[in-house]
């Protein structure tokens, strides 16, 4: 079968790539690793993602995307160029439709960036959706019809409110606060209480294994390996939940604070809708435990975690390039 449409959520984290009537086919982390020698790419997704960490100084292993946008424009259209041949296989003369989400507080600039790239990278035509919308259409919100939609999507690099109505976006505000910034303030939180020093790929578990947004009656604990700081030697020490709940709550204030943002700059009629549905909450830091209990909590409105919250954006992607003439309002296209 001829693929002729791909949907790509291209994220801080990972990269997920979405073929209608095919679903997800590729799911890899944003990572790029580059000989420092001649420039020369080594590794892309799964394979990079290995050698975080472990690389000698000779390689660079980097993530392309910053606060979900382009850092490195000609690394990420290897990137893209890498992700879409795989898909198309030896196919390569086949120019597909590509539809790619982009933050809601995009320039210009960075529109035309995507869009290039995904050109050069092999894209017959290149439509860029704004990252909210795509979420809503993933999570299965009816957003061209006249109600209000409240979408909330955390990402690696950011965490994305929106209220949409009738195709388009009513009110929105995004935080540069996600997966990343979590994982950092757990290294930095270990670093200062236990004089450890932890890699990302250890901060990442703890938040997996013991994060959560509101403090636990009954505390889980893990016990981590890293440098000590004082003596410079391998160390293990023992982490408690609660710990990791008090070391992200700075990062958590942003998101609620930013949620409460754009539900106070959304019309009446709406809000009505948004307290009557609830708000939605996709984007892998929907996974983190209690997050929709916090959000409920502090703004007096129910949130619900979307299916699949990691795929509500690649899958949205996916379903508007099948009805391109239902959502064609809330797209963007260039050529």
């Amino acid at each position: 079968m001829f693929i002729r449409k791909i949907g790509i959520d291209l994220g801080t984290a990972n990269t997920l790539v979405y073929i209608p009537k095919k679903g997800v086919v590729i799911n890899e982390p944003t990572v790029v690793a580059i000989s420092l020698e001649n420039n020369r790419i080594l590794a892309i997704g799964d394979e990079a993602k290995k050698m975080m960490g472990k690389a000698p100084d000779s390689i660079s292993v980097i993530r392309p995307m910053k606060d979900g946008v382009i850092a490195d424009y000609r690394i990420t259209q290897a990137m893209l160029r890498y992700f879409i041949g795989k898909v198309l296989n030896r196919l390569r003369f086949l120019r597909p439709d590509v539809m790619i989400s982009v933050p809601a507080g995009i320039t210009s600039t960075e529109r035309r960036a995507v869009v290039e790239a995904a050109v050069k990278a092999g894209a017959k035509n290149a439509y860029i959706v704004k990252e909210p919308v795509l979420a809503a259409i993933g999570a299965g919100l009816h957003i061209n019809e006249p109600v209000g939609n409240m979408i909330i999507d955390i990402g690696g690099g950011t965490s994305e409110m929106a209220v949409i109505s009738l195709g388009g976006i009513v009110s929105c505000a995004s935080v540069r606060v996600g997966g990343d910034k979590i994982n950092q303030s757990i290294s930095d939180y270990i670093r200062k209480k236990h004089n450890l020093s932890i890699g990302d790929k250890t901060a990442e578990i703890v938040k997996i294994k013991l994060g959560s947004a509101l403090p636990q009656k009954e505390e889980i604990s893990l016990k981590i390996k890293g440098r000590d700081l004082v003596g410079g030697l391998p160390k293990i020490v023992e982490i408690k939940s609660n710990e990791i709940t008090e070391a992200i709550s700075e990062q958590l204030r942003e998101i609620v604070k930013t949620s409460k943002i754009v539900l106070q700059s959304t019309p009446p009629e709406l809000i009505a809708d948004i307290m009557d549905k609830g708000m939605v909450l996709s984007g892998g830091g929907a996974l983190l435990n209690n997050l929709d209990n916090l959000l409920t909590e502090s703004t007096g409105v129910s949130c619900r975690i979307a299916k699949d919250p990691l795929l509500c954006v690649a899958k949205g992607t996916g379903m508007a390039l099948e009805n391109l003439d239902i959502y064609k309002r809330s797209i963007m296209s260039k050529k």
